[in-house]
């Protein structure tokens, strides 16, 4: 069978590798464009447009899938298009070319977490099973039925990162599975069921930790904003990034942002019980522990994070 592969972040490589590995005929890869990276913004080839050149397929680069971007998928003449984070919309034109439409692997338990960033507002909603799913792709925001699902429970020490970088493994075998069912005539799709949730993609505000809600809350939005957009605070008007925190229940009270060292750790209360920090970044300089940094303030006590 002869698929397009359409995608563009890491977490999209395995599925790829995965199609190309169970013998499918991978015709083409639509991808989004080479983007500035770094401090120098050197123009980069997206992870799966640098895999599929290592691989040796065609390159469809596109941020957007207008008339010329559908011819060249249609020259390709794909039966069937497997989409996985390409991070643009496929408009009517394009979705109709291969004759068993495009399968999206999404990285929720459909309906719940519609959207970009799924597997992000889920660690922050504080849930405990999450999943992949396969789906025929429509033009509603994930609104199609599903052919196939898994799921995965979240560790509490999981990132998105983390959480990401399992899903995108047994997501590849999903997908593949679900190709491989559409070849032989044995797929079937079935309505979405169940309570709709939304995951618009996140914004640098999202990473804002504010200090006066509870702890537990805190430590969910920093590992679900982990590693992008990440997790941040200000202390006189600059901002400082944090990596993920831990719960320290047991810990003395303090109020909602106040710093106070104990031992090595560095605690901050929130609107429950403290929480210790783990590693910071203040503007300008690189990422360090929260030692490390603690000891370059004069007062420790007398800083509270805005």
């Amino acid at each position: 069978m002869r698929v397009l592969f359409a995608g563009t972040p890491a977490v999209a490589v395995p599925s790829l590798d995965a199609l190309v590995g169970a013998g499918f005929d991978v015709v083409a890869v639509l991808t989004r464009p080479d983007a500035p990276l770094g401090r120098k913004r050197v123009l980069t080839p997206s992870p799966v447009a640098a895999r599929a050149a290592a691989l040796g397929i065609q390159i469809i680069h596109a941020a957007k899938v207008d008339s010329a971007v559908t011819a060249r998928i249609a020259a390709a003449a794909p039966d069937v298009a497997a989409i996985v984070a390409y991070g643009g919309l496929i408009p009517r034109a394009a979705l109709d070319v291969p004759r068993h439409g495009w399968i999206n692997l999404h990285f929720s338990l459909l309906p719940a977490w519609r959207g970009a960033a799924p597997v992000q507002r889920s660690l922050i909603a504080g849930d405990d099973v999450t999943g992949a799913v396969t789906f025929l792709l429509e033009e509603g925001l994930d609104t199609g039925p599903v052919f196939g699902t898994l799921t995965e429970s979240v560790r509490p020490d999981d990132t998105a990162g983390t959480l990401l970088e399992r899903l995108s493994h047994s997501g590849a075998i999903l997908l593949t599975q679900t190709l491989s069912a559409v070849d032989g005539g044995q797929a079937a799709a079935v309505p979405q069921q169940g309570d709709v949730s939304l995951a618009p993609k996140l914004a640098l505000e999202d990473g804002r930790l504010d200090w006066h809600q509870p702890a537990l809350a805190i430590g969910r939005r920093a590992r679900g904003v982990t590693p992008e957009p990440g997790a941040w605070t200000t202390l006189d008007g600059q901002r400082i990034k944090l990596e993920p925190v831990r719960m320290r229940p047991e810990a003395p009270a303090l109020k909602p942002g106040q710093l106070a060292l104990e031992g090595k750790g560095v605690l901050v209360g929130t609107g429950s019980h403290p929480v210790e920090l783990t590693r910071v970044q203040p503007s300008g300089k690189k990422m360090m522990t929260a030692a490390d940094w603690a000891r370059g303030q004069a007062t420790l006590e007398s800083v509270v994070f805005e």
